[in-house]
């Protein structure tokens, strides 16, 4: 990194526009800011999920997981660049698969819910879907590397997956949706 920031507030975002790591500015409105700040959401999701206790593994998994979200954010913030490795998506693809070895197979549709952690763990699942559909609009018009999309749609998987494995280890199971309940 070039330099630091000493002064947080600059004013030169007063008139709608953002910098972005090439120098450049950008329309605060504009698909790749929307797609930057959505992946950052993530990233501040799973932050809050740290907060909760976790066993380590998952903590650990995590915590990378952070750095690859602002690494992907590297990449929108300076069109063209490329900081995600093409391996990452299968890294998250091994976790998937390492997590969902020890839950039953899925019959039902399952609401957001269990333990606090699952239930955070779903929130960010939501949030980084939509983080996935900007990112997917800003390629529409814009060229933003294909790992980038595919790391945000293996991670909404995994997230998927954690939100259960969660539940599962903290003694309860799947909350699952009933059709037609309140009828």
């Amino acid at each position: 990194m070039g330099y630091r920031l000493s002064k947080i507030y600059t004013r030169t975002g007063d008139a709608g526009t953002t910098g972005l790591g090439d120098g450049s500015r950008s329309p605060k409105h504009s698909t790749r800011i929307a797609a930057l700040g959505d992946v950052d959401e993530v990233n501040s999701l799973i932050g809050v999920i740290l907060c909760e206790a976790l066993p380590d593994d998952v903590r650990t998994l995590l915590i990378g997981i952070q750095h690859d979200l602002f690494d992907l954010g590297g990449e929108l913030s300076i069109p063209g660049a490329i900081l995600l490795k093409s391996t990452q998506p299968a890294q998250l693809e091994a976790a998937i698969d390492h997590y969902n070895e020890a839950l039953h197979p899925l019959k039902e549709f399952i609401l957001p819910g269990g333990t606090r952690a699952a239930a955070l763990t779903h929130l960010a699942r939501t949030v980084c879907r939509r983080a996935e559909r900007a990112v997917v609009a800003l390629a529409a018009t814009e060229t933003v590397s294909d790992c980038g999309r595919q790391y945000l749609n293996r991670l909404s998987d995994l997230l998927f997956v954690l939100g259960r494995w969660l539940n599962k280890v903290a003694g309860g199971g799947d909350v699952l949706w009933q059709k037609g309940k309140n009828a």
